[in-house]
């Protein structure tokens, strides 16, 4: 379908839509709407299928697994015949506010000593690596990079997530924790208590490592990198928005920030066989959403399902000031993984920009009755909350392709 929309910034006007290839025959169709180049971007997905992949911890056991993308492509319920469309690139993003890897028993002599060469030995974690899986939160006690590492992984793997994980204590990491407490009918605090922290740590999940050991493999590295230029026309003459480096590449499979990333890795190459230490993300939520709520006021999208249950939550950026998120309930019109993006200018010019994780929605767009507003990704996890979209509801990429494979067809997506 076609849906045309404009949206405003402090320093222009524009139009944007998302159109499907499917509909330029209906009559009223204009000439200059363009459609995705199917082949580019089903190529990217492809190649993009295994960069997300997951890293569960099973207790007791202590090799590093890759879990599948939670962006699998599979699960997009149509083709990638569609394109978003808007007048902003990512400039857009305006700011409002400052399985521990064990070796092989087989492993070669010489193996080993290339791995240990390169890093850490893949039999241990470093010492700060110890420190955090070791560490426990204690009432009164001011929360160090450790215990902060383990309370935003606890968070997370009781699928409330706090963006990209740094080990500090911010509005994301408190936004997460209040959440759970509703869903879990504890007392709504500012600060973590002691009936929080014990809630965090039901089941196995005191037990599970927070961060891991994980060697580096072909197709880790050996991966399409790109620098990202400023202009809009330098941007569409790329083969794709890719990350624009294996570090980058690395911290969003494993949800982390590229800052904490190097600080757990000071010596890293980012080669092929080398170990890094890296946070140990759990599978994401699989329950099937059927009710979505963006709420500007906390910046959180908050997801139920068909029981109204709330079964995760997200930190997110919903609208701006100058372009506000339309206020009220729509419907999931459609699915997009790895979408182009057309930029269109003061004077209506529009140019294609190639899928990727820096396109401008990151690498999810899900489509609302709304026309030209959706929820998608992000080309800059890190700044998530701490951002302006151009009226959409923006989420790191990784939160975007869970909710994109849990969210129903025709979902209602509440927006306050």
């Amino acid at each position: 379908m076609l849906n045309k929309f404009s949206n405003s910034t402090s320093q222009n006007s524009t139009t944007s839509n998302i159109s499907s290839t499917q509909e330029h025959s209906k009559a009223g169709v204009r000439l200059k709407q363009l459609t995705v180049a199917i082949s580019a971007s089903l190529a990217l997905s492809l190649s993009y299928a295994a960069e997300t992949n997951e890293a569960e911890q099973v207790a007791q056991d202590t090799q590093a697994q890759s879990a599948e993308a939670t962006g699998q492509q599979g699960s997009v319920q149509q083709d990638n015949t569609q394109q978003v469309s808007s007048a902003q690139t990512t400039d857009n993003q305006v700011e409002e506010e400052g399985e521990e890897e064990g070796e092989a028993a087989a492993e070669s002599t010489q193996t080993k000593a290339q791995t240990q060469t390169k890093s850490q030995s893949s039999s241990e974690l470093s010492a700060m690596a110890q420190q955090v899986n070791n560490s426990e939160w204690q009432p009164g006690v001011k929360m160090t990079q450790a215990v902060g590492t383990k309370v935003q992984a606890l968070l997370n793997w009781n699928h409330h997530g706090v963006g990209a994980v740094d080990g500090w204590w911010g509005k994301n990491t408190q936004k997460a924790m209040q959440a759970f407490q509703k869903a879990k009918g504890l007392p709504v605090t500012d600060t973590l208590d002691q009936k929080t922290w014990k809630a965090l740590q039901s089941g196995d999940l005191a037990s599970k490592p927070v961060l891991i050991s994980y060697t580096l493999t072909d197709s880790d590295v050996n991966i399409k990198t790109t620098t990202i230029p400023q202009g809009v026309e330098a941007k569409s003459k790329l083969e794709g928005l890719y990350y624009e480096s294996v570090a980058e590449a690395m911290a969003e499979k494993f949800h982390m920030s590229i800052g904490y990333l190097k600080q757990l890795n000071p010596n890293a190459t980012f080669t092929e066989g080398e170990t890094l230490t890296v946070y140990n993300p759990s599978k994401a939520n699989k329950k099937v959403v059927t009710r979505v709520v963006a709420d500007k006021n906390s910046q959180t999208l908050y997801a139920y399902d068909k029981n109204d249950k709330l079964v995760a939550s997200y930190p997110t950026t919903v609208g701006s000031t100058a372009t506000p998120s339309p206020i009220g309930t729509h419907k999931v019109q459609t699915k997009v993984s790895d979408p182009n993006y057309t930029h269109t200018d003061a004077e209506g010019k529009q140019t294609i920009l190639p899928p990727g994780p820096n396109n401008p929605v990151g690498r999810v767009w899900i489509g609302l009755t709304k026309p030209s507003y959706g929820i998608h990704g992000s080309p800059d996890p890190e700044r998530i909350s701490r951002q302006a979209s151009a009226g959409c509801i923006r989420l790191t990429n990784w939160d975007a392709m869970a909710l994109l494979n849990t969210i129903d067809n025709n979902a209602t997506v509440e927006i306050k």
